[in-house]
């Protein structure tokens, strides 16, 4: 079972915003919108998720 804890919003996010929670497991990342947590979670590899990161920070996706 997962810890709730282990959740952390990014840092962009802050209270009139849509934002993402994720939690960093060894192998594994998780991501959630953190207003509707009840509707599950993404699970992507670690590895996917850094090439994503990554991807956001060059502006690949604007």
């Amino acid at each position: 079972m997962k810890n709730n804890t282990d959740w952390f919003k990014s840092s962009y996010s802050n209270a009139d915003r849509n934002c993402v929670e994720v939690r960093l497991a060894s192998a594994t990342v998780f991501a959630r919108d953190t207003k509707v947590r009840t509707h599950g979670e993404l699970t992507v590899p670690a590895a996917g998720w850094s090439a994503f990161v990554a991807g956001v920070a060059a502006g690949e996706f604007e």
